[in-house]
């Protein structure tokens, strides 16, 4: 199975330890993807600072294709991060650095390479919103994540394009979660799926409703849960097609996440 995360990568700065660990929707798409046992490549924009060389050699480590990156000079994406209780608290970012300053453009090259792999991935930080109709039209499963602070606006502009979308929903109660699922829902073959932290998450297909509770473990860092969930869920949902499995899938490896620090280690002082 070949998979792609397009879009961010940044560096979270934990401020408590001095520490920073490689991270970015996008990016930990495919890390948690090549650990699950695919052949995983990640397509995005570095800086040239520290905090790039990190991410960089960590891709090269875990040997992830990183052929079609961008390269420009300025800051990598950045966050800065602290631990309350095992939970991550945002302290502020630089909004993806350079990744927002030089979005990504298809070359037909681009595209060529785009259609060898099963399933692209991609979300509301990657700073690819103008790209989705280009991957939508080559015809390759297309997952998209809205994360936790999404706006309708978003939404409505680009979930058309998703063959499966996420959402983090865990300011919502169950009732409400199910009716913004359905009401979002654009097409034929489409899944939505809402991950709710502690709580239950919630899958829809236009036909039913599917629930999955989360695995419960003592969380050294919750950082990444989200991701390694959506990872989960995707390679599943590839390989069999069953959505209960797949979000058990998802809980599974959401729980064995939580218990590295950072979205799956490597760290490195700053």
């Amino acid at each position: 199975m070949r998979v792609l995360g397009i879009g961010d990568n940044v560096v979270d700065k934990y401020v408590h330890l001095r520490m920073m660990y490689p991270g970015g929707n996008a990016l930990n798409f495919s890390v948690f993807a090549k650990g699950e046992g695919a052949d995983a490549a990640f397509l995005g924009v570095f800086g040239d600072d520290d905090e790039a060389r990190l991410v960089e050699n960590t891709l090269q480590q875990l040997e992830i294709d990183t052929t079609r990156c961008r390269y420009h000079s300025g800051e990598n994406g950045c966050a800065r991060v602290t631990l309350e209780n095992g939970e991550r608290v945002f302290l502020g970012s630089n909004e993806g650095g350079v990744t927002r300053l030089h979005p990504i453009e298809l070359s037909e090259d681009d595209k060529e390479y785009i259609r060898g792999f099963d399933i692209v991935h991609t979300g509301l930080y990657s700073h690819t919103g103008h790209l989705l109709a280009e991957l939508n039209g080559l015809k390759i499963p297309l997952s998209f994540d809205f994360s936790d602070d999404f706006e309708e606006e978003q939404v409505e502009r680009y979930i058309g394009n998703a063959d499966f979308a996420f959402f983090s929903c865990s300011h919502m109660t169950d009732e409400a979660t199910q009716s913004y699922i359905r009401s979002k829902r654009k097409r034929e073959g489409q899944v939505l799926v809402a991950t709710r932290g502690g709580d239950r998450s919630i899958a829809y297909d236009g036909a039913a409703f599917y629930y999955q509770s989360p695995e419960f473990i003592h969380a050294v860092d919750t950082m990444g849960a989200g991701d390694s969930y959506i990872t989960a869920f995707l390679l599943s949902m590839l390989k069999d097609g069953d959505i209960q499995a797949a979000m058990k899938e998802g809980s599974r490896l959401a729980a064995k996440s939580c218990l590295v620090e950072g979205s799956f280690g490597f760290g490195a002082h700053y």
